[in-house]
């Protein structure tokens, strides 16, 4: 196994989520798996996923019918109400997203994981 840490925050339910967790596992990483839809997320780290990955616009799943319902895909809308957001609704937040010291990542398309990982996995 390898040693270089990595987080996944996983949701089971998504096919592309499953194959990221997949692909760690198959290339002998044993990666930390954070199920957020039951865990939830924090301030703290959203911020600092949305830091390491461009900003919370980019961790928002457009996709997700609520993001609409909310009006979080308006061109105005803050960052602080996104935030809250995803606070309030782990759904709307991206998945999977891999995090480690090289840094996080969306993982979509799936060979984004590679970009923060210390040897190619796809």
């Amino acid at each position: 196994m390898s040693d270089f840490p990595v987080v996944i925050y996983h949701n089971p339910r998504c096919s592309t989520s499953r194959t990221a967790l997949s692909l760690l596992q198959d290339n002998r990483y044993k990666p930390e798996i954070v199920e957020y839809l039951t865990a939830g997320w924090t301030e703290q780290t959203l911020l600092s996923l949305a830091a390491k990955t461009g900003g919370l616009k980019g961790l928002l799943r457009a996709k997700e019918p609520l993001a609409v319902e909310l009006g979080l895909l308006k061109p105005r809308v803050r960052e602080a109400t996104i935030l809250k957001a995803m606070i309030k609704h782990p759904i709307l937040v991206e998945r999977p997203i891999i995090d480690t010291p090289k840094g996080a990542v969306v993982a979509r398309p799936i060979e984004r994981i590679n970009e923060v990982l210390d040897r190619a996995v796809v």
